[in-house]
């Protein structure tokens, strides 16, 4: 059975911290495919981000991701003890 990683970031922008991190992970967990769940223009409290969405996207595709999702513009302008919140009433 192949194993799927999925990492949610905003990658704003992209740089080697976060290609360190998903290659650990990679590693980590034995990752055959990982997909990255990213903010699109806005980010964490509303605030717009310095790199567009399709630019943000491009640069996860390039450095390791097989797959790239937009996270809902609600989750992410959100503060992290809201996004924590709303997170665990779906699941």
């Amino acid at each position: 059975m192949d194993n799927v990683l999925a990492i949610i970031g905003e990658y704003n922008p992209f740089h080697n911290g976060h290609l360190y991190h998903v290659n650990e992970a990679k590693k980590l967990f034995h990752a055959n495919y990982t997909i990255a769940l990213i903010t699109g223009n806005f980010v964490q409290r509303g605030s717009s981000s310095i790199v567009d969405k399709w630019t943000k996207a491009k640069m996860a595709l390039l450095n390791g991701f097989d797959l790239v999702l937009e996270l809902p513009c609600i989750y992410s302008i959100s503060s992290a003890e809201n996004f924590a919140t709303r997170s665990n009433k779906n699941t």
